[in-house]
């Protein structure tokens, strides 16, 4: 019998085969290795422990177990990590009581009845009727409006507000879905007012945020925004919608996507909805914003082939670049459809529906879009052609990680500019990745809090007694340094010295899960360090002294705090006491420094 469904799930769940089915996994040793989904990396430093089912990230400090992997990568809480995992290990999870609902399904439920409130919009008021028929006439059909639960926001301050209030809901619920908007006097208002509704789904399906496209634009609408109200908008930031990591319609295209193993990435809603419609099922948009990691991480399960149909300008829109950029270098293979100027997916199917196949079949590869758009942007015959050309093209060759194919583009780019190899060699080098030149995008960058010069010595020297394997005994460290370890370390050392004077590796079970996961961290880290055993011995001594150092540093500051109390109570025996022991201490730490 297992203790709970958690336990139940590890058992039954192999981590490398979970993780395994999101990325690509490379033996190393008796562990695996993959390139990092969560951040921006060129060399793998996330590892996973079979032995330990456990895996962690060496270059942004992410780990754990195989929820907080699914956690990470889906973009879910808990919760939700466990139903999935649950699922896949065919492990029933009893009902929850209907009385402790989450604030996660009241979202969800505000989203599901909203999505409702809007339909009914749609089919049944008279702007509603206009708003059908505006649909109908762009060739969207019955079916998809149907399909892809297209809605009507009424004109009105507080339609939708009102009638989530009726059913029970707060407007600051309301407003913490992202569906209502408080001004400065405290009121409520429908931040959907007189827009199409386009329900944004995850991949099971559930509706977690909208967007929505204007309709008419009216009077009330420029005085709350002092001008052109915006074409489109989208549900801010919530508990359940993140921008950064949503592709809409895939819960619709994954299976297709799977099946003919390339997706179509588009820029809008219609977009999507048009392609699905036309036989494209396989189409995807993002919601807003250029491909991010975490996109990527999720698209890659399904497959590493991208269509774009963005419209790419390759002398701007950085932006666009930088999402396909990001796809490259996470091992994507990038094609371009090429459109007419100024036509989007969806007006091209709704003019010509045989039109579309045709662009799809010819999308060229992202070099070939590059070179051949870039060049016809300017004169390769001039000096100041020859320059703009360069400007673009040099740091898109610079990010070819492989060399063979990077010295085919020089040779071209070579070529097209009448000048020699040599001199686009000595250029290349010149060119600084975007990386270095910009720094990494915001969702690229992961904030974790910051461990402390103490922490990271004390997680260094464990790693290091467990890489030590079988001393004869650790008393070459004294029990003055044992005390200037944390409570959680003196504890663990302790133990790790139990068990390797017998040999045995230090059992996690029965320690408390903050406990366990740092050994194991530990364990992990020891398993893939690459450290002569001759050198263990100086640089477990080295981190004991720095130890010792920061903690007799940190008693200093304690002591001239207490000083400085004392002089400000003017109790001389107190002052006299605390001296004589700053004086002791410094004298250690002068002692110490002499040996550091």
């Amino acid at each position: 019998m297992y203790n709970s469904p958690i336990d139940e799930i590890k058992n039954r769940l192999d981590i490398v085969e979970v993780i395994g089915s999101y990325i690509k996994l490379q033996k190393a040793g008796a562990n695996y290795r993959a390139l990092c989904p969560f951040h921006s990396e060129k060399n793998p430093s996330l590892f996973v422990s079979p032995a330990r089912q456990i895996w962690h990230c060496f270059g942004c400090g992410k780990g754990g177990s195989i929820f907080n992997f699914v956690m990470e990568i889906e973009g879910v809480e808990f919760g939700d990590a466990l139903r999935i995992l649950a699922r896949r290990a065919g492990v029933e999870l009893r009902r929850e009581d209907p009385k402790l609902k989450t604030e996660r399904k009241r979202i969800y439920e505000i989203c599901e009845l909203s999505t409702k409130f809007f339909q009914k919009q749609l089919q049944e008021s008279k702007v509603g009727q206009e708003v059908k028929k505006y649909l109908l006439n762009r060739k969207i059909s019955e079916e998809s409006i149907e399909k892809w639960r297209l809605g009507y926001s009424p004109d009105s301050w507080q339609g939708l507000s009102d009638f989530l209030v009726s059913k029970g809901y707060k407007k600051e619920e309301i407003e913490k879905v992202g569906l209502a908007i408080k001004n400065e006097t405290g009121n409520f208002y429908d931040r959907f007012r007189g827009r199409i509704t386009f329900p944004i789904f995850d991949l099971n399906a559930q509706i977690i945020g909208f967007g929505g496209r204007i309709f008419k634009e009216t009077s009330d609408k420029q005085q709350e925004t002092g001008g052109k109200p915006a074409k489109y908008v989208n549900t801010p930031n919530t508990l359940l919608y993140d921008k950064s990591k949503v592709l809409y319609g895939l819960d619709k295209a994954k299976v297709e996507i799977r099946k003919k193993d390339f997706a179509i990435l588009v820029e809008g809603y219609v977009d999507t909805i048009m392609c699905h419609q036309a036989g494209f099922e396989n189409t995807i948009a993002t919601s807003g914003t250029a491909l991010t990691p975490y996109q990527l991480a999720v698209l890659k399960r399904y497959s590493e082939n991208i269509l774009s149909a963005f419209d790419m300008d390759v002398a701007g829109d950085w932006a666009t670049k930088r999402g396909i950029d990001l796809a490259q270098a996470r091992g994507f293979n990038v094609k371009v459809i090429t459109m007419p100027e100024g036509l989007d997916p969806a007006d091209i199917i709704s003019g010509d529906s045989k039109k579309w196949p045709e662009l799809v079949e010819n999308a060229k590869s992202i070099l070939d879009f590059y070179f051949e758009t870039t060049i016809s942007k300017f004169d390769s015959k001039t000096p100041q052609g020859k320059k703009e050309i360069s400007k673009i093209l040099l740091p898109i060759i610079k990010r070819i990680p492989n060399e063979i194919e990077k010295s085919y583009w020089i040779q071209k780019l070579a070529k097209e500019l009448e000048v020699k190899e040599e001199s686009i060699v000595e250029e290349l080098k010149k060119i600084k990745s975007e990386e270095e030149a910009y720094g990494l995008e915001p969702e690229e960058i992961i904030n974790l809090p910051p461990k402390t010069r103490k922490e990271l010595l004390e997680e260094r020297l464990i790693t290091l007694l467990l890489i030590l394997k079988s001393p004869q005994n650790l008393d070459f460290i004294e029990e003055k340094e044992i005390s200037s370890f944390t409570p959680k370390i003196q504890e663990i050392f302790r133990k790790i010295k139990e068990n390797l004077v017998d040999e045995r590796e230090l059992d996690v079970v029965g320690l408390s899960p903050e406990w366990a996961d740092f050994l194991n961290f530990c364990y992990l880290k020891a398993e893939i360090e690459e450290i002569e055993q001759i050198n263990i011995m100086p640089e477990i001594k080295n981190c004991l002294k720095e130890i010792q150092y920061i903690e007799i540093k940190n008693k200093l500051n304690e002591i001239s705090k207490e000083i400085k109390k004392a002089e400000e109570q003017k109790n001389p025996p107190e002052i006299q006491k605390l001296l004589e022991e700053f004086n002791f201490y410094s004298k250690t730490l002068n002692d110490l420094e002499s040996k550091i």
